[in-house]
């Protein structure tokens, strides 16, 4: 348990870095194209996801740890809850995302969808798990 909070920790400083400061911000760029910015969201979301998954598994591992004699049951499902968010997110939600940056990367319009509004939804939702994590271990 003692691993948990900091890693909990390190997972939000890359969830607020990529998620909630450096991809709003690079939609606002005037130079920056629409094709072009969706394109680099791509990729950073992509390795976003393989940075998540390692570290879902770590807080999770670290969450099983018994050694200090408490059972952290609040913890345990916290990490449950956060590593099915980047399951959910990596397996339905991307790809989802992926299809209509990729639509309008190659000149077309997709059409309307809430997959983004899911996607931040789950964001934040992680992002409150995790501190509760951080907070609780």
């Amino acid at each position: 348990m003692a691993l948990t909070e900091p890693l909990a920790i390190l997972w939000i400083g890359l969830l607020l870095g990529v998620s909630f400061v450096a991809t709003p911000a690079k939609f606002r760029a005037p130079t920056l194209t629409l094709p072009v910015a969706l394109d680099v969201g791509r990729v950073t979301f992509s390795l976003l996801a393989r940075f998540e998954a390692v570290l879902a598994l770590a807080v999770l591992v670290t969450a099983f740890d018994f050694s200090d004699g408490l059972f952290r049951g609040n913890v345990i499902t916290l990490a449950i809850g956060s590593a099915a968010i980047v399951a959910f997110q990596s397996l339905w939600v991307r790809p989802v995302l992926d299809r209509r940056a990729l639509l309008i990367i190659e000149g077309g319009t997709a059409p309307k969808s809430r997959a983004h509004t899911l996607y931040v939804a789950l964001e934040v939702l992680k992002l409150v798990a995790l501190a509760a994590i951080a907070v609780s271990a």
